[in-house]
């Protein structure tokens, strides 16, 4: 018996640390790292790949819980696919979690380079929600960047403090802001001889001072200034621009002799995808109008006419629209025959015989629309915000519209 005494307290021990789970190793192979992950996430999110990231960000989570920067990845990706949502309700419990993302990013920042990717995510989520006082918080965000004495070798991902003023750039792009964007593109490619945001930061650069061109002189609305800065303009932002920024519905008014009848006319019928556009007024204005090339169109699908206001306009439409638009309010008729007849274009892409050569001859001869660098027209490529606000403004000068 005295020796079960011994033996009893031995066995419990044994059954305690015996049935204690052993610590199980994560991650262990050498690709299979935090670090990797969160790089791996923040390549895709820059492709778009919202989904895949937040998967790779989780990933780095599940290898080191403590990982600050990946909590800052994932609050950039979740922002990016809350600002689509558009149930109040549930895009506000989804900043909930995206806000809380960022305190653990902060919380767990150990060096100087993970306290700078956390104020760049601050800019970024800002930027992409757009809450409450969003353009002073990511402001703020970027001072405090720009204050750390970080080492830009251990940016892996950012790799230079010249990060920061592409992404505020592209925070006060957002915010329609377009001089201060082009101070901070412009402070990126003055920071270094290359690195890796002076590309992204050269195109936005020309973007914003093509944007800035293009509104110089006129008074452009909020409107204008919102479609100024889309790659691409739908027939619903065509018809808005035509609307709000050239007045067109004013001008037919003042313009054509029989003013009354400008004024009685209605379209002939409300096209059934606009009723609930936003853009739904400028579009019956310009029903009402009858404007070449924005006029309802037949759909095989549902057999009926419509306006299509989501189609992107491309830049032989905008040639056939401005011109007609041209044609009306000059009451020069002579504009629809002006260059037909010639023998040779002087656009390799553009035909003498094509049905927008005459169009496309009177925009570019008057300077209304610019042809591409390389000699062509491009009638296929789409019209971007920049280019639709400078064709209106030069049309605007042309009718001496001021």
């Amino acid at each position: 018996m005295e020796h079960l005494k011994f033996l009893i307290p031995c066995l419990i021990i044994a059954l305690v640390f015996g049935c204690t789970p052993k610590e199980v190793v994560k991650c262990t192979l050498p690709e299979d790292n935090p670090e990797y992950h969160y790089l791996a996430g923040m390549r895709v999110l820059e492709e778009g790949k919202v989904d895949m990231a937040i998967l790779k960000f989780e990933r780095v989570l599940y290898c080191d819980e403590k990982f600050s920067k990946a909590y800052s990845g994932k609050a950039i990706a979740k922002a990016e696919k809350a600002k689509m949502i558009k149930d109040a309700d549930i895009r506000k419990i989804e900043i909930e979690r995206i806000e809380k993302d960022l305190k653990l990013a902060k919380k767990y920042a150990e060096t100087i380079s993970d306290e700078f990717d956390y104020y760049l995510a601050k800019i970024r989520v800002y930027t992409a929600l757009k809450t409450k006082d969003w353009l002073e918080e990511g402001e703020k965000a970027y001072l405090n960047a720009i204050d750390l004495k970080v080492d830009e070798t251990k940016l892996t991902y950012y790799q230079g403090k010249e990060s920061a003023h592409y992404f505020m750039g592209v925070a006060y792009m957002n915010a329609l802001d377009f001089e201060k964007a082009k101070d901070k593109f412009r402070a990126v490619l003055n920071s270094k001889t290359t690195g890796k945001w002076h590309e992204k930061a050269e195109k936005a650069w020309k973007k914003a001072d093509k944007i800035t061109r293009a509104m110089a002189g006129v008074t452009v609305g909020d409107v204008g200034k919102k479609i100024a800065v889309q790659e691409s303009i739908t027939r619903a932002d065509l018809s808005a621009l035509l609307v709000d920024e050239l007045k067109i519905d004013s001008l037919f008014a003042g313009r054509i002799p029989i003013k009354s009848q400008i004024e009685k006319a209605k379209p002939e019928f409300i096209p059934a995808d606009i009723i609930n556009n936003p853009f739904k007024q400028e579009i019956l204005t310009v029903l009402k109008l009858k404007i070449r090339g924005l006029e309802p169109k037949y759909d095989e699908t549902v057999k009926a006419y419509l306006f299509k206001p989501e189609e992107v306009v491309k830049r032989g439409e905008m040639a056939l629209i401005l011109e007609d638009v041209l044609i009306k309010l000059t009451a020069d008729e002579k504009i629809a025959t002006a260059f037909l007849g010639h023998e040779k274009s002087p656009f390799l892409d553009v035909r003498t015989t094509s049905p927008i050569y005459n169009a496309v001859m009177n925009m570019v001869t008057r300077g209304i629309m610019e042809p591409e660098l390389s000699g062509e027209f491009n009638p296929e490529r789409a019209v971007n915000g920049a280019e639709a606000i400078l064709a209106i403004r030069m049309l605007k000068q042309k009718l001496n519209i001021y």
